[in-house]
């Protein structure tokens, strides 16, 4: 299995990266800046490329002639009540999580319908299910992140599946302002009826789980991995 993970430098996509590569499946790796991985029995499945898949489109015919897979995992949090945000950062946004996503998968759609099975995995949040206070531009994004999975999941059946995972809150580099002492940590894992906050080891799984050929009958669905969060009072 050949999948590019688009944004693989840290977090969710770094995890998934080694999942994938553990599990005998090449990888292609786009990051704005590039991973250098210690020589190890994976790395020749492994290609690294520096680019910025969210300024421009990501074409990686040149590297493969089909992918089984493509996740695309850039991400941003802008948490500001509404009257504090600019309309640069609904644009910011935007771009990082929606267009980045549409141009990526409209540059590689050819080598996903090369592949027998192809699968594309997205990234939402629990803000768009369920009503959060300071997330009005990161859940406007996101939505259209949902909007997109559910089209293209009817548009390009039954060839390439297209899913999304919506976390909440996740430990990664990118949440880090949020979790960055004791107390805050405390106070989001309370927010939780799991009483935790989830690893990117965690969500990658899922997101491995729909490459696979055991999610084949999965297409179209957004699924939570939010300890509860959107489904649950405590």
């Amino acid at each position: 299995m050949k999948v590019a993970v688009i944004g693989d430098s840290r977090g969710i996509g770094a995890a998934l990266r080694e999942q994938l590569l553990a599990s005998g499946a090449e990888v292609i790796g786009v990051s704005r800046t590039g991973v250098q991985r210690p020589a190890d029995a994976h790395s020749a499945n492994y290609e690294s490329l520096v680019f910025d898949a969210v300024a421009h489109p990501c074409d990686l015919s040149g590297f493969a002639t089909q992918l089984d897979g493509l996740v695309y995992c850039p991400g941003s949090i802008s948490l500001k009540p509404l009257r504090g945000l600019k309309r640069e950062q609904f644009l910011s946004d935007l771009e990082v999580n929606y267009l980045g996503a549409v141009q990526t998968l409209q540059a590689n759609h050819k080598l996903l319908q090369a592949a027998e099975h192809a699968s594309v995995v997205l990234f939402s949040t629990v803000a768009v299910g369920t009503g959060m206070p300071y997330h009005a531009s990161i859940a406007g994004a996101k939505g259209a992140v949902e909007g997109l999975t559910r089209t293209l999941a009817a548009e390009w059946a039954p060839a390439i599946r297209v899913n999304a995972i919506a976390p909440s809150l996740t430990d990664t580099s990118l949440a880090e302002p949020l979790l960055n002492s004791d107390a805050k940590r405390t106070a989001a894992a309370e927010l939780h009826p799991a009483g935790r906050i989830a690893a990117a080891d965690e969500v990658a799984s899922l997101a491995a789980w729909l490459l696979s050929p055991a999610a084949a009958s999965m297409t179209g669905q957004v699924l939570a991995v939010d300890g509860g969060m959107s489904s649950v009072r405590k």
